[in-house]
């Protein structure tokens, strides 16, 4: 495919679920390839002058509630604005999406399922065999994803997509780079769709 879109995403971010269908019927409608790139914003946040969330100020926490409830509300996309499992460790998660797309499974949808999975089924991607069973709703084999993304490669893998990231002047999810633009946020969507309109 001559268009092509990197997707840097941490797959706990509420703003890469609320977008994540409409971005996908995007690229599928400009015929776009999507390399799916979780990426660790642990390690991004301090390098880009970002704050985890339990950091910031009360004033911005409380705001970004509000805003989660008007874009639910506007895409009619079901989400608990306070998750039972949130935020949840997703370096095992985020490693089987990377499994995925590297032994041609499918990683949008596992994104997808994992984001679904947080906000709308308050489910703990945490643990490993949530992590599976979700992998197996999406037509994986998840024990078989599981071990691949517990291998060291794996693990160097996403630090490597993480230090890629940053390279490319990523520093908030979702982030989609196409011809090395960056189109941050679900709400920059109808830009990324003009860009891509354009050939």
């Amino acid at each position: 495919m001559s268009k092509v879109i990197d997707y840097y995403l941490t797959l706990i971010s509420p703003w890469a679920y609320l977008g994540s269908q409409r971005f996908a019927e995007i690229a599928k409608r400009h015929g776009a390839e999507v390399r799916v790139k979780p990426v660790n914003f642990g390690e991004i946040f301090p390098r880009t002058g970002g704050l985890p969330l339990a950091k910031r100020a009360p004033e911005r926490q409380a705001y970004r509630l509000v805003e989660l409830k008007r874009w639910s509300e506007y895409l009619d996309i079901p989400i608990h604005l306070q998750p039972k499992h949130f935020p949840a460790p997703e370096a095992l998660a985020a490693r089987m999406v990377i499994a995925a797309g590297e032994s041609g499974g499918k990683p949008l949808e596992l994104a997808q399922a994992v984001g679904k999975a947080v906000w709308e089924e308050e489910r703990d991607i945490g643990d490993a065999a949530t992590c599976e069973a979700i992998a197996a709703e999406t037509g994986h084999d998840g024990a078989a994803l599981r071990a691949k993304a517990e291998e060291a490669a794996s693990e160097a893998r996403h630090a490597t997509l993480t230090e890629e990231a940053l390279a490319r002047g990523v520093f908030g999810a979702p982030s989609y780079v196409y011809k090395d633009e960056i189109f941050w946020g679900q709400d920059r969507l109808d830009f990324l769709d003009r860009a891509l309109a354009k050939g």
